[in-house]
């Protein structure tokens, strides 16, 4: 059974007429996230998750941002919505990465 890590993250969209809204996780969660599932992944590094904000659970993936040095995570317009998330909007996050192993 997957394990849930819960984290506070505040919501930036980033430039452009169709931009993506984004969370930063944070860097002492990524590094826990790279130490306990290195190995081969998807593209880019991707990792596999199960995302829930509030009442709204969701598959995506989180994948590592050397600008921001550490993983990344897209919230999709339909969770924004269903929560009532805009650009700034701080956010409780928990998610539950598979057991690969």
């Amino acid at each position: 059974m997957a394990e849930e890590l819960s984290f506070t993250a505040r919501v930036f969209a980033t430039p452009g007429a169709a931009a993506w809204h984004m969370v930063t996780l944070p860097e002492a969660l990524s590094d826990e996230i790279e130490a306990r599932y290195a190995g081969p992944r998807r593209g880019f590094g991707a990792v596999r998750v199960e995302a829930r904000i509030g009442r709204t659970k969701w598959g995506t993936s989180i994948f590592p941002s050397k600008a921001r040095g550490s993983y990344v995570m897209g919230i999709k317009r339909a969770v924004r919505e269903a929560e009532g998330i805009d650009d700034g909007s701080s956010v409780a996050i928990a998610l539950e990465i598979p057991d690969l192993r």
